[in-house]
């Protein structure tokens, strides 16, 4: 019991350094990061201009929804606090 107590800290070691190993990841400079990135950027399906108009509408809209929907809130709040509180503007 005593040695599986001792052990297991130095399998945990093992086990956190050798997982860069099991991977197949190597270390890489600057140069390798940027020449990953532009090859996962080719990859990258980017909308058309009439997709990204609807998707700024729908941006938009949502937006302005939310914005109608927490100022009703906030003057809801706002009114009923008058009341409770009997203030008068």
């Amino acid at each position: 019991m005593a040695n599986e107590k001792n052990r297991a800290p130095e399998e945990n070691r093992k086990n956190i350094e050798g997982t860069a190993d099991k991977k197949g990841k190597k270390k890489g400079g600057l140069g390798t990061y940027f020449k990953e990135v532009s090859l996962e950027m080719k990859k990258v399906v980017w909308p058309t201009r009439k997709e990204l108009g609807q998707y700024t509408v729908v941006v938009l809209v949502t937006c302005a929804f939310f914005a109608l929907m927490y100022w009703g809130i906030d003057s809801g709040f706002l009114a009923i606090l008058r009341n409770l509180l009997g203030i008068s503007m």
